[in-house]
């Protein structure tokens, strides 16, 4: 990044590729500075990191709004700033509004920059923030826009289309980030593809509401913006009080879109406590779609007694264990053990899954209420409303308005009682609505409510310190920046249709590490989609995350209870691998097949999954290609057979999947030829170096 300070104005001047050399900065300068053109300011434009309107500046502003109709237009001043290492620290002041910015840009050794700033109310009145908005140049080679999309069950899917002028918006205004969430917004050159061109992204390190932009104005200048979204009234700052801004990740690639999941990848894993620097991620099983609301305690031994000839690490008692909980109309809010359910309670159950060597992992889901609970009956007035209204239910429930200190303590009261009575090592954390009339005694309160959850989840991990959490939001509503330093593991979607499963992993890991992603073997028939799959598929699905089983493994034969075994020790042997390698999206020719894989940081191995989606356009699969090995050294490439075996349309196999040696440029440039696999079928391909 290139800042410039002038006449009390902070300004970037680039953001992108790094430069080595620079050059003289007043020679910058003057490169880049706009000539004046007719019909505009008699000098050329400064309008600084805030894009006031106080100096001339016509786009969208970085910060909006007001104090009793007055101060609505700013001009603040640089007054100070440090520079230390990668960190700039600017100090911004308005006399006139009476408002003070704290603003940081701390670039990370991995490539990723952080920006956060604090506004303070220096005034004798209340100020109202409509909205702050971070902004980012963008260079004028960048051409397309690349977000996501989605809803239940279909997350995180690509929509790619060219800027034009104008703002082009994505906002979240149901209060967590949702479905239909970003998890990074980017603006790419014209060919841009996994592989190459340029990139630039930018996330909101943030739960709740959110707005991303892309901005091209009529003079041709170009910015990317992300900021938290204000309902009306959420943010009044009283006299002498500030406000926390939620920060933003940028990240820029000039190797592609899989150059941004690197830097994303490796800035993540450098955190002390990210999980794979504690331990190994364990293999999970949930018994959610094994057994539903049916809980009984000789069904889940049953189930425990598969898991461990398995070789499963952690099973995890998902809804239904609490309080009067036997459908899902009853009972949230109300967390302690359901005696008609379990009548001595979880203790038993948790030794005899301990006992085979199994961590014990439990369900809750601590921000909802349902109507018919006792908490309910209790406090109605804990629920974020607006007025007199009760929000419509949805999923009839409820949100418990966790700002509050009464609602605040029964949750956490409530939960910290269950984690100290048992050995439980992990839980599933849900959050299955969306806000509605989010109110808190009259104010808007989303920014709250979400200060909240980071706060509890903080405070149950201070209290119970080996404690890991999973993000779950009806699946993968909840999958962001923000709440990713406070849990361990992402519930990425609650449909476990390994062919589904594809296209959301493959984008969800834009940002998210696999060793967070919850990647789950289904059941042989999907209970979202009514598919039927090959266990082969499903195993090589979900051995591309944090894996694990989601099925009624009782119901498993005796060959799959094999396969199932093999591919449990083949996760164990290569998580090591797949929880550190660089993740590789191959740029494969046929749009009907997936090539992906995982590269070891020392390129001594890797393991890729070719996946046939729908049938091939031609005869033969186009090539496919294994980059990422060193050149000049040779790998034994073979087909992992402990999956199980593809449905295949051939009448005879190629020769190579019986092994050969090729070198790791030959493996680039080349490639192997895959098989001819029939619909929805996937082989796991293994290159290790042997010179």
């Amino acid at each position: 990044m290139v800042f410039e300070a002038h006449e009390q104005v902070l300004s970037i001047l680039y953001w992108g590729r790094d430069i080595e050399v620079l050059g003289d900065p007043g020679d910058l300068k003057s490169a880049v500075t706009k000539s004046v053109s007719n019909s505009s300011t008699d000098e050329p434009l400064t309008p600084g990191i805030m894009r006031e309107h106080s100096r001339s500046f016509l786009g969208h502003p970085t910060l909006s709004g007001h104090r009793g109709g007055k101060a609505w237009s700013t001009q603040f001043s640089l007054v100070d700033y440090s520079h230390q290492g990668n960190t700039l620290i600017a100090q911004l002041h308005d006399e006139a509004a009476a408002l003070h910015l704290e603003i940081s840009y701390h670039l990370t050794d991995e490539g990723i920059l952080k920006i956060n700033a604090i506004l303070t109310n220096k005034g004798e009145a209340d100020y109202s923030v409509d909205q702050f908005v971070y902004w980012l140049p963008l260079a004028d080679r960048a051409r397309e826009i690349l977000d996501f999309t989605g809803r239940w069950s279909h997350e995180r899917h690509p929509q790619r289309r060219p800027i034009v002028s104008g703002l082009s918006s994505r906002e979240i205004r149901e209060g967590r980030t949702g479905h239909d969430y970003t998890i990074a917004q980017i603006a790419m050159t014209s060919s841009t593809n996994f592989s190459g061109g340029e990139a630039w992204a930018l996330s909101m390190a943030w739960s709740g509401n959110s707005v991303h932009h892309v901005e091209r104005l009529a003079d041709g200048v170009q910015s990317i913006g992300a900021g938290e979204l204000l309902m009306p009234g959420e943010i009044i700052l009283a006299p002498g009080t500030s406000y926390q801004i939620p920060g933003v990740v940028a990240n820029y690639s000039d190797t592609g879109l899989d150059g941004l999941s690197h830097n994303y990848h490796s800035w993540l894993r450098a955190r002390p406590h990210h999980p794979t620097n504690v331990r190994p991620r364990p293999l999970t099983l949930n018994v959610w779609e094994a057994v539903y609301f049916a809980h009984d305690e000789e069904t889940i031994k049953k189930i425990a007694d598969a898991a461990a000839e398995i070789g499963v690490e952690r099973m995890v008692l998902d809804d239904g264990w609490f309080h009067d909980r036997r459908h899902d109309r009853a009972g949230l809010g109300d967390w302690v053990v359901d005696p008609a359910v379990w009548p001595n309670g979880l203790g038993s159950i948790i030794k005899y899954i301990n006992d085979k060597g199994i961590e014990f992992g439990l369900w809750f889901e601590g921000e909802m209420v349902n109507p018919d609970s006792d908490l309910y009956r209790a406090h109605p007035e804990w629920i974020l409303h607006e007025a007199d209204r009760v929000p419509p239910l949805w999923r009839n429930q409820l949100v418990l308005d966790i700002s509050h200190p009464g609602a605040y303590e029964h949750v956490l009261g409530q939960v910290d009682a269950v984690l100290s009575e048992y050995n439980i090592a992990y839980i599933k954390w849900d959050h299955n609505r969306g806000l509605n009339d989010a109110g808190h005694l009259g104010q808007a309160s989303i920014h709250n409510q979400t200060a909240a959850i980071y706060r509890l989840f903080a405070e149950l991990k201070r209290r119970h310190p080996k404690l890991e959490i999973e993000s779950c939001a009806s699946g993968g509503a909840r999958v962001d920046l923000g709440i990713v330093d406070v849990v361990d593991r992402f519930w990425t979607s609650d449909n476990n249709d390994a062919l589904e499963r594809q296209t959301i992993q493959r984008w969800t890991g834009i940002a998210i590490p696999p060793e967070m992603l919850g990647t789950h073997i289904g059941p042989t028939h999907g209970h979202q989609t009514a598919r039927t799959h090959e266990i082969s598929f499903r195993a090589i699905n979900a051995i591309f995350g944090h894996a694990g089983i989601e099925w009624n493994v009782t119901e498993a034969n005796d060959e799959e209870r094999v396969i199932l075994k093999k591919w449990a020790a083949l996760y164990k042997a290569k998580r090591g691998m797949l929880h550190s390698g660089r993740a590789v999206r191959v740029d494969h020719p046929d749009a009907n097949a997936f090539l992906y894989g995982v590269v070891a940081q020392d390129q001594s191995e890797a393991l890729f999954a070719y996946v046939q989606h729908r049938m091939n356009e031609s005869n033969f699969p186009a090539m496919a290609l294994i980059p990422g090995l060193d050149p000049r050294a040779t790998y034994e490439v073979k087909v992992v057979g402990d999956v199980g075996k593809p449905r295949a349309l051939q009448v005879k196999n190629p020769p190579w999947l019986k092994g050969v040696r090729l070198s790791g440029a030959a493996l680039a440039s080349i490639g192997v030829r895959p098989p001819i696999l029939a619909p929805e079928n996937a082989i796991l391909i293994s290159a290790t170096r042997v010179d």
